[in-house]
């Protein structure tokens, strides 16, 4: 009996949520007693006088009249009592009902929340793994799913911000490494103090000052901390401008840089700036990865409310499985490369939040290895 009802308390009593359902049937019991016992008052005595009355008129005149009143008096009384007896009797098993009512409904809702708290608790303390179990397709079975999705998103930042601190931490090794070798080497004599030992420190020293830039740009970017200039802007005089800007680069590396631009593009609502900052991300991208002897070829065209523009080339592709990382800051196809021969991985993270500051898109298409790839993003020709 004792653990019985210490099994009850702790199902039942120690939530406070049990109380409430149990408080609430209880109400609904009690009111619906005395709801009948005040409706019982009021009719009954007229009833019962009209049926006593009908009950005279059948048996006539000749009954005694102190006879008849006694007799009247006997029978209400002990309708009286069976109906208050009738009543006690609902009312307890109402109640008892009530309690056991409560008592499974209970069970069926406080036990699943009970469990959302737990596992909330797990991951406030940093345990992104907790799931809870759906159990049914009602309100309280969304609830589960919603929480496991917030569950499995942050377990996914937690991954991102973990993945983020170990890339961060080796793209800033490399070239420290590089600087204090240097510095070591020159302290020591080993190195000569010629032009082209500081040079190279001067290049290490570059390339840590660009990933610092990268990762300022990449971090106001994301958090939208940065003003747009809007206005209309002719998209083929920009695009004209940076490949003239990027053309010495093409040009050194034996890659053909073709336009593809009408002269009737339509302008669009922009921040030239942030346009600029765009191409020169994919077209400097395709420009990287693309060998000599190769072609990237810049394409823009109107497509409904949109303008579309296409950068392509037949540089070295990029397999299926990583199309949809390759937006992800620091993500790289080929793992084993380095800053230097890969890039930062942040320039098209940084692209896709302009973009759609802008309220377009990005996108990017590839046949696989060898076959090139082309990155595209829209515009819209009306004002957002």
């Amino acid at each position: 009996m004792s653990f019985a009802f210490t099994w009850i308390k702790s199902k039942f009593w120690d939530s406070r949520l049990g109380w409430k359902l149990m408080a609430s049937h209880f109400i609904v019991i009690v009111m619906g007693v005395i709801t009948l016992a005040i409706v019982a008052e009021m009719v009954v005595p007229a009833t019962f006088t009209r049926h006593v009355i009908e009950m005279e008129a059948i048996m006539g005149t000749n009954t005694d009249p102190a006879q008849m009143a006694q007799l009247e008096t006997d029978l209400y009384a002990n309708y009286q009592s069976a109906f208050t007896e009738a009543l006690t009797l609902a009312a307890i098993i109402a109640v008892t009902s009530a309690f056991l009512v409560s008592f499974l409904v209970s069970r069926r809702v406080v036990t699943p929340i009970r469990k959302l708290m737990h596992a909330s608790q797990h991951i406030a303390a940093g345990y992104y793994d907790e799931r809870v179990t759906v159990a049914s397709d009602d309100e309280l079975g969304q609830l589960a799913q919603s929480f496991n999705r917030m569950a499995e998103t942050l377990y996914q930042t937690e991954e991102l911000r973990r993945e983020l601190i170990g890339n961060v931490t080796h793209e800033l090794r490399t070239p420290l490494t590089s600087i204090k070798g240097y510095m070591e080497g020159l302290l020591d004599g080993v190195l000569p103090p010629t032009p082209n030992t500081f040079q190279q420190v001067y290049h290490e020293a570059d390339r840590l000052q660009r990933l610092v830039n990268d990762l300022q740009e990449l971090s106001r970017v994301e958090a939208g901390a940065f003003t747009m200039h809007r206005q209309f802007v002719a998209v083929g005089a920009v695009i004209q401008r940076i490949a003239d800007r990027l053309h010495p680069q093409f040009e050194a590396k034996g890659v053909t840089l073709t336009l593809h631009v009408p002269e009737t593009l339509p302008s669009v609502w922009a921040d030239e700036d942030r346009l600029s900052q765009i191409l020169v991300n994919l077209m400097g991208n395709a420009l990287q990865y693309t060998p000599s002897g190769g072609t990237v070829t810049v394409s823009a065209a109107q497509k409904g409310n949109e303008l579309h523009v296409a950068i392509s080339d037949t540089g070295i592709g990029i397999p299926p499985e990583h199309l949809r990382h390759l937006f992800t800051r620091f993500y790289r196809v080929d793992k084993s490369r380095s800053r230097a021969g890969g890039g930062s991985g942040i320039g098209l993270t940084i692209a896709r939040h302009l973009v759609e500051a802008h309220g377009g898109r990005i996108w990017v298409h590839s046949n696989g290895t060898g076959k090139g790839s082309t990155f595209g993003f829209s515009l819209p020709l009306r004002a957002v």
